[in-house]
């Protein structure tokens, strides 16, 4: 039988999943943005759209909205929320607690969102991460200062990504930043900053465990492409290698760790430069964003977006999900601002790119090979280009927003 599924989606994406679940047969609501509603989402894949309109200061009213929600209930059933974005894991979660729906809820979910939360979880499951501390009281702060190395990195706890991260270089400017964050210093974590390799791993859970494990290297972080400006890339890790096999295992006792039945995750994880072990840095219970989906789908022949949708409509008709077959082979992807509008890719022919973006101020390509030296080789020379002809970068916010 179908299903009604609401997505929400309050930053514009997730329309591979839109499509995967309407035609699984399903009645599909979208909850967005009032400000995204003449993106080009698939209409034809939605059966209807509801619009929510963020204020100013950030923050959306879960209670006013669930009112909202209520009132379209008494003439539409919905069966299962997905929240498609990691703004929208907390709405959620949130949503499916007021109307009794399954799925993941507040606590569950704050692993998945909260960055305090995560932390703790995995310290209490046995799994490596970097020391850290909440601002919560000032003799723990203080401890903390005095045990660790500097640097030393304050970050939001509700943020995505790299947004409204500092980092500080020694105890009097620890507690200077501290200080400046007045009343909202209990929404801010500190951590030990370790230098290293920074992966992500992209998987897909069903029925609590993990079905398709695909780990990737940042060769530019996103703290140093936010912080420094810099060209977001990527590249798939070697196959059978042991940082590969590491972060495989690492990956799988985390999402277990923290409970996730099904979804589509996002992970990162650093291997420490001093040590050379692995340390657990965030999670997400999303598709990974700045096109690592299609940069996975390029490697690997499984589209994320896709499968969850699928992984979704099988929990919901107690059907049996199965993953498709792989298709492994290399791929890496290449991200900058660029200064012009549509900047010129004639430059840009080799017949590896498998993926050109399509975005205003943005130069971007994923390429694909069976051979990861020449993945590399060709990151390697078009960034070259790429700063050489139309890299930009813009200024990282110093706090953070909602």
């Amino acid at each position: 039988m179908p299903f009604s599924f609401l997505c929400i989606a309050t930053y514009f994406k997730g329309n591979e999943f839109l499509k995967s679940c309407k035609e699984a047969g399903n009645t599909v609501y979208l909850l967005t943005e009032k400000k995204l509603e003449h993106k080009p989402w698939l209409r034809s894949h939605i059966d209807e759209l509801f619009f929510v309109e963020t204020p100013d200061h950030g923050v959306l009213d879960l209670n006013d909205t669930a009112k909202g929600l209520a009132y379209a209930l008494r003439s539409r059933k919905i069966d299962r929320i997905v929240a498609l974005d990691d703004f929208d894991v907390e709405k959620g979660a949130f949503f499916r607690e007021t109307f009794r729906l399954p799925g993941m809820g507040q606590t569950v979910a704050r692993y998945f969102r909260d960055k305090l939360a995560m932390r703790m979880k995995a310290a209490e499951a046995g799994l490596r991460v970097p020391a850290f501390s909440a601002l919560f009281n000032d003799a723990e702060v203080n401890a903390f200062a005095d045990s660790v190395t500097f640097p030393v990195v304050i970050k939001p706890r509700g943020e995505a990504s790299t947004a409204g991260i500092r980092k500080v270089w020694n105890k009097d400017e620890l507690w200077q930043v501290i200080h400046s964050l007045g009343d909202r210093r209990h929404e801010f974590l500190v951590e030990e900053f370790k230098p290293g390799h920074v992966y992500h791993v992209d998987a897909l859970t069903y029925k609590g465990k993990v079905q398709f494990n695909w780990v990737s290297q940042y060769l530019s972080t996103p703290m140093e492409v936010a912080h420094g400006g810099g060209v977001f890339r990527s590249v798939t890790t070697p196959f059978g290698s042991a940082e590969e096999k590491a972060l495989r295992a690492f990956n799988e006792k985390l999402l277990t760790a923290f409970g996730l039945e099904y979804s589509a995750s996002h992970s990162e994880f650093i291997q420490c430069h001093e040590d050379g072990e692995f340390y657990f840095l965030e999670t997400a219970s999303r598709v990974g964003g700045a096109h690592l989906a299609e940069m996975v789908e390029a490697a690997s022949g499984i589209n994320l977006w896709r499968e969850w949708a699928r992984i979704e409509t099988a929990t919901a008709a107690g059907t049996t999900y199965e993953l498709p077959e792989l298709k492994p082979t290399y791929s890496g992807i290449i991200i900058s601002l660029a200064r012009e509008q549509w900047p010129d890719m004639n430059g840009y022919l080799a017949p590896e790119i498998w993926w050109r973006m399509q975005e205003e101020y943005h130069i971007g390509l994923i390429v694909q090979s069976e051979n990861h030296d020449r993945v590399l080789e060709l990151l390697d020379e078009y960034t070259t280009k790429i700063y050489a002809e139309v890299h930009a970068s813009a200024p990282v916010r110093d706090t953070p927003s909602h």
